[in-house]
């Protein structure tokens, strides 16, 4: 279920390195002329007119006036590498994302010497995360939410609205980032301001090159750098999905939202009702709203795309979201903040094992069917830090190949990676719908039992739960979502049922 409603887009975080060429075009690559000059890439294409403010203006035309300020108050307290001191560490961890940070404060904590690499380790995340509350409430850290809205909502349609006893919350970013840094503080870590050139192997050793000339050598290097990495391997094609997203932090004049529900989702399309053009390409492949109301002047808004392959372009993001605004009547005053966000989701898992470990984005931590990275990450590094106190805080001190094998699969055993290959269907199904079969599924998908939807959200389901949650789809299903079923399924159907063979084998 691509994108199926996911903590809010994770836009890809600046690399802690430069790689010379990287897979994943972005903002100053062959994607550039999709991200740059946004108000002025065509004032008019097939009609539409992005100028065309109207009575409720164009947020296009508005700069955004905030960036995330840095944690200064960790300038003091934090340990920097003497660069003319000792260099070897047990653990080198590139990037301090959420991924990386909540890595790094739970494997300093176990007592591994671990140095993070990063060109600002204390500049402020500049994306917006949501997550389920008892995600957060699960792991202890339900005080880095910063706002909670006690249900979610789904607009089906104009006449269809799906209300979720869920509660749902905004990451505090910077309540987050400085939870993990005292963490990393408390556990004796050590930070290095640098861009990471090259990882070099011997046997049971790597050498991390930076571009100040550093060499940091360690027995395990993990990648948490993104997407964009060019340190994590595939031994397959990368067939990915993509979900697409600009979004804002806005004042507004007001708008239709209740306080008390946050919007995951709005598939409503009466806002195209004037621009036959954009109805057209919405029908094959649709966006939907996703709206975090804090008051009824501060909003945040953003039109995602659910999935799609090849990408939908961000310029018809864009015109979309204006359209939807000024349907709904919403002025924009300011923008405080704005995102592009761009998630590959599904394909392969890197190749297991490798001598770069990963996490987040680098290892295949996106929700296949959903977006949804952060609180899994949270939640799963604790059980990756243990793998890796376990092999480098023993006796025996793993390391080389058999070090790099347990921590893999530590992160993926079978079970999960079976669990991924069910996600990774969703996605494949839902690449196949167009808005009316895609109203369809969620409209039954919302129908299942909660523990169903939610752990399928959650990444909470077992193999057998999922095929569970698929009878009962099918069972709640109408008949003309049950033809989508039966006609656009098998290939993926099959196509992961080729995988689950070779995962038991």
């Amino acid at each position: 279920m691509a994108s199926l409603l996911r903590s809010l887009p994770l836009t890809l975080p600046p690399p802690s390195h430069t790689p010379p060429r990287s897979r994943l075009s972005l903002p100053g690559s062959s994607l550039s002329s999709s991200f740059a000059n946004p108000i002025r890439e065509g004032s008019k294409e097939r009609g539409f007119e992005l100028r065309s403010t109207g009575k409720f203006g164009s947020f296009l035309e508005l700069k955004p006036e905030n960036k995330p300020d840095p944690l200064e108050d960790f300038k003091e307290s934090v340990s920097w590498l003497d660069c003319g001191g000792k260099k070897r560490f047990d653990v080198v961890i590139i990037g301090t994302g959420p991924a990386g940070l909540r890595l790094a404060e739970q494997v300093s904590r176990r007592g591994i010497r671990v140095c993070c690499v990063d060109p600002s380790p204390l500049s402020g995340w500049p994306n917006n995360y949501g997550s389920w509350v008892d995600e957060f409430e699960g792991m202890g850290l339900e005080d880095c939410l910063d706002t909670t809205w006690p249900m979610a909502c789904v607009f089906i349609d104009d006449g269809r609205v799906k209300y979720l006893g869920r509660a749902y919350g905004r990451v505090g970013r910077r309540k987050l980032k400085s939870r993990l840094m005292e963490g990393c503080v408390e556990g004796g870590l050590v930070f290095h301001r640098a861009k990471v050139w090259e990882i070099k192997h011997k046997e049971f050793e790597s050498s991390v090159v930076c571009d100040d000339g550093s060499e940091i050598k360690a027995s395990l290097v993990v990648d948490a750098s993104g997407f964009r990495s060019e340190f994590i391997k595939y031994d397959k094609p990368r067939k990915h999905g993509y979900q697409i997203a600009h979004g804002i932090l806005a004042e507004v004049d007001e708008h239709p939202f209740d306080l008390d529900k946050m919007v995951l989702m709005d598939w409503r399309d009466s806002h195209m009702g004037n621009e036959p053009y954009l109805r057209k390409s919405n029908s094959e492949t649709p966006t939907f709203l996703y709206a975090m109301p804090f008051s009824s002047k501060l909003i945040f808004l953003e039109e995602t795309s659910l999935v799609s392959r090849p990408m939908l372009s961000y310029t018809e993001i864009k015109k979309r979201m204006v359209a939807r605004l000024r349907h709904l009547g919403i002025r924009v005053t300011r923008v405080l903040e704005d995102e592009k966000c761009l998630i590959p989701m599904g394909g392969p898992l890197p190749m297991i094992p490798q001598s770069v470990m990963g996490i987040g984005g680098t290892s295949g931590f996106v929700h296949p069917s959903t977006g949804y990275m952060v609180a899994r990450t949270l939640a799963l590094a604790p059980l990756l830090a243990e793998v890796i106190a376990e092999c480098l805080g023993s006796t025996r001190m793993i390391r080389g190949r058999p070090l790099h094998h347990k921590v893999w699969n530590g992160l993926w055993p079978t079970g999960r990676r079976c669990e991924r290959e069910y996600y990774a269907f969703g996605m494949e199904t839902l690449l196949k719908l167009d808005l009316s079969g895609t109203r369809r599924f969620f409209d039954t998908f919302f129908d299942l039992d909660p523990y169903y939807w939610q752990g399928f959200l959650s990444s909470r389901l077992s193999l057998v739960e999922l095929a569970m949650l698929s009878l009962s789809l099918f069972g709640h299903a109408s008949n003309p979502s049950r033809l989508d079923i039966i006609t656009k399924c098998p290939a993926p159907l099959a196509e992961m049922m080729g995988n689950l063979a070779l995962e038991a084998m």
